[in-house]
C-alpha cells in the first residue's frame, strides 16, 4: 500500500536510492522545506555547509572527481542559482558528473519577477546536460532518476533540478523508486563496430612512430589498465593531457609527461613527427594542439571518445571510434601485435643539460639555499614528502602548471584541477571535497596569493568539519600567470598585476588552523616535514621567486612544436 509523503522527502529518499550519502550546500528561503525534511534524514545523509554556493559546487566536484561518485549540491533560488554557474559550467567543460538542485518560487509566482525568482532551467541549459524545473511533487522520482542517469553515463556532466517551492511542500503517492536505466532519446553507450576497430588496428600495427595522448576520458571510463596493457603491447609512448595525468605512473618507462602549452619537451615535438597519434578520450583543445594550421599534419590521427560531436571538431582525423575507452581498448587489445619501438622512444629523452640548464621551471636543481624558492621545487619537495598515494588539487595559474608538471603519479585519479574553464577560486573547495571523497589519501592543495583569496571563506568549511587539507600558497605578490604573459608578449608593462596580500598564515590561524611562511630555500625541506607530520590541515605560505615563469611554453599562434625554453631560447637550441 502506497503513502503519501511531501514532494522535499520524496527528494530525500531518491537521492539516498542513487546512494547519495553527501550534500554540499547552503539554505535559504526557497529551499527551506528540503532543509527541514533533511533535519530527519542526517543518520543517512551528511550535509557539508560551505560558506559560499561557488564553494559547495566546487567541492562536489573535487568530491565526484576522486571518488567516481555524483556530486550533489543544494541551493537555494536566486542569487544562490547564480552563484553555481561558474561551478557549472567548470563541470560541463571537464566532463565531471554533478545534480544541482535550486529552490525556486512557488509556481503560481513564476514569471511575475517574485522575490529571489531567476530562470534557472533557461540560463542553465547551455552548460549543462539537462535542465528540469520540477512544478509537482509527483514528479520528483522520475526527474531525481532521470538527472542521476544522465549526469553519470556517456559523457559525464551537471544537472540541474529547479525545485519551485510548492513542489517541495506538496503531497505524492510514494510507491517506491526506480533508478532510471533507458531514456528512448539517449544513448550513452553505443555499439562499436568490428570493422572500426579492425582499421584502428591495422593503422597500429603498421605504425613505426605512434604516439598515444591520454585524456580525461581515460580515467572517467576507468581505462587506466587497458591503456596500459596497450602501451606496453604495441611499444608505444604515452603522453597526456592535464586532466589527463595519472593515467599512466609518472615512472613508467612509456609515460612522456604531458602536452600542450606547457607540455614537457619530448611529446610536444614529437607530435609532429609522429607517424600515427592515438588520441583517447580528450578534445584537441587550443592549449594542447596550439595552431590547428600546423597540428600533427604529418600523422594519420585516430579519436576514440564517447562523444562523437568531439570528432573533426577541432581536428580533422583519419579515423574514428566512438565508445567508451575501457570497451574500445580491451577490444583492440587482442587485435594488436607485439611490436618495438626503440628507436622512436629514444627520440623522447631530451638531453639532461637541456633539462637541467636551460628549462627555468626546473628548480629542483638550483643550489643557493637563502634564495626565494622557485615553484617547481616546492611541488617536487612536496610531491616526495606526501608519498605515493597523495591526490595534488590546484587551483589555476602558474601553481597549476608547475605543480601539475612536478607532482609524481602513482595511482589514478590523483590530480583535481580546473581545465577547460580555468577557474581561480577552484582549488580550495575542491581540495575540501576531494579530502571528503577519498579520506585515505593525502590531499596536497597548491594555489597562488591570487587564487586562494577568491575562495578563501572556505577555511570555515575546513574549520567546522575539520577536513585535512594539506595548503601549499605559493606567494609571490603577483598574479603571476598573467605577470608572466605581460612579461614576455606586452612589453613588460604590470598592469594591475601586483597583489598586496594579507598574512595567509595569521588568517589560516584565525580558522583554527596551523601554518607557516617559508622564506628562502634553506627553510623549505624542514617546513614540509612539520606540515606533512600534522594530523590535520596545514598552511605554508611559501615565499617564491616573482620571476620564476613556468616553461617550458608554446605560445598562443604558435606551433605544438614551438618550444621555447626561457624568453629568448627556442628548442632545438642552435
Amino acid at each position: 500500500m502506497s503513502e503519501k509523503i511531501k514532494g522535499s522527502e520524496a527528494l530525500l529518499r531518491g537521492l539516498i536510492a542513487e546512494g547519495v550519502d553527501r550534500i554540499f550546500g547552503y539554505p535559504g528561503g526557497a529551499i527551506i522545506p528540503v532543509y527541514d525534511t533533511l533535519y530527519d534524514f542526517t543518520d543517512r545523509i551528511t550535509h557539508i555547509l560551505t560558506r559560499h554556493e561557488q564553494g559547495a559546487i566546487h567541492a562536489a566536484q573535487g568530491y565526484a572527481r576522486v571518488s567516481q561518485r555524483t556530486g550533489v549540491v543544494l541551493v537555494t533560488s536566486g542569487p544562490a542559482a547564480t552563484n553555481v554557474m561558474t561551478g557549472l559550467s567548470d563541470a560541463m567543460l571537464d566532463s565531471t558528473p554533478l545534480v544541482v538542485i535550486t529552490g525556486q518560487v512557488s509556481s503560481g509566482l513564476l514569471g511575475t519577477d517574485a522575490f529571489q525568482e531567476t530562470d534557472v532551467v533557461g540560463i542553465t541549459q547551455p552548460i549543462t546536460k539537462w535542465a528540469y524545473q520540477i512544478r509537482r511533487a509527483e514528479d520528483v522520482p522520475w526527474a531525481v532518476s532521470r538527472a542521476f542517469y544522465i549526469a553519470n553515463t556517456g559523457r559525464p556532466g551537471p544537472v540541474v533540478l529547479d525545485f519551485t517551492k510548492d513542489a517541495q511542500t506538496g503531497l505524492m503517492e510514494w510507491d517506491g523508486y526506480k533508478r532510471c536505466n533507458f531514456i528512448r532519446s539517449y544513448v550513452p553507450y553505443p555499439e562499436v563496430p568490428d570493422g572500426d576497430l579492425r582499421r584502428v588496428a591495422d593503422l597500429i600495427n603498421s605504425a613505426e612512430r605512434p604516439m598515444i595522448i591520454a585524456g580525461h576520458g581515460v580515467m572517467i571510463a576507468g581505462a587506466e589498465n587497458e591503456l596500459e596493457s596497450l602501451a606496453t603491447k604495441a611499444d608505444i609512448p604515452v603522453a597526456a593531457t592535464l586532466l589527463g595525468l595519472s593515467t599512466m605512473p609518472s615512472d613508467h618507462r612509456l609515460f612522456k609527461g604531458m602536452v600542450g602549452m606547457h607540455g614537457n619537451i619530448g611529446p610536444n615535438i614529437n607530435t609532429n613527427r609522429a607517424d600515427l597519434l592515438i588520441a583517447i578520450g580528450m578534445r584537441f583543445d587550443d592549449r594542447v594542439t596550439g595552431t590547428i594550421d600546423s597540428y600533427a599534419k604529418q600523422a594519420k590521427i585516430v579519436h576514440i571518445d564517447i562523444d562523437a560531436a568531439e570528432f573533426n571538431k577541432n581536428v580533422p582525423v583519419y579515423a574514428s571510434i566512438h565508445g567508451d575507452a575501457r570497451e574500445v581498448l580491451s577490444r583492440l587489445l587482442p587485435l594488436v601485435r607485439e611490436a618495438k619501438h626503440t628507436d622512436w622512444l629514444e627520440t623522447f629523452n631530451i638531453p639532461e643539460a637541456v633539462e637541467r640548464e636551460k628549462v627555468m621551471a626546473d628548480a629542483v636543481f638550483r643550489t643557493d639555499p637563502h634564495g626565494r624558492c622557485c615553484m617547481g621545487e616546492v611541488a617536487y619537495w612536496v610531491s616526495r614528502a606526501a608519498g605515493p598515494n597523495a591526490v595534488l588539487v590546484t587551483d589555476v595559474g602558474q601553481n597549476q602548471m608547475l605543480s601539475a608538471r612536478y607532482f609524481r603519479y602513482t595511482h589514478p585519479r590523483s590530480i583535481i584541477t580546473s581545465g577547460g574553464l580555468g577557474t581561480m577560486g577552484f582549488g580550495l573547495p575542491a581540495a575540501i571535497g576531494a579530502k571528503m571523497g577519498a579520506p585515505e589519501r593525502t590531499v596536497c592543495f597548491f594555489t597562488g596569493d591570487g587564487g586562494i583569496q577568491m575562495t578563501l571563506q572556505e577555511l570555515g568549511t575546513i574549520m567546522q568539519y575539520g577536513t585535512a587539507v594539506k595548503i601549499i600558497v605559493l606567494n609571490n605578490d603577483f598574479l603571476g600567470n598573467v605577470r608572466q604573459w605581460q612579461m614576455m608578449f606586452f612589453h613588460e608593462r604590470l598592469s594591475q598585476t601586483p597583489m598586496l596580500n594579507p598574512d595567509f598564515v595569521e588568517i589560516a590561524k584565525a580558522y583554527g588552523i596551523p601554518g607557516e611562511t617559508v622564506e628562502c630555500r634553506e627553510q623549505l625541506s624542514d617546513a614540509i616535514e612539520r606540515m606533512m607530520l600534522h594530523d590535520g590541515s596545514y598552511l605554508l605560505n611559501v615565499r617564491v621567486d616573482e620571476a620564476d615563469m613556468v616553461f617550458p611554453m608554446t605560445p598562443v599562434g604558435k606551433p605544438v612544436d614551438y618550444v621555447m625554453l626561457n624568453n629568448t631560447e627556442i628548442y632545438p637550441l642552435d
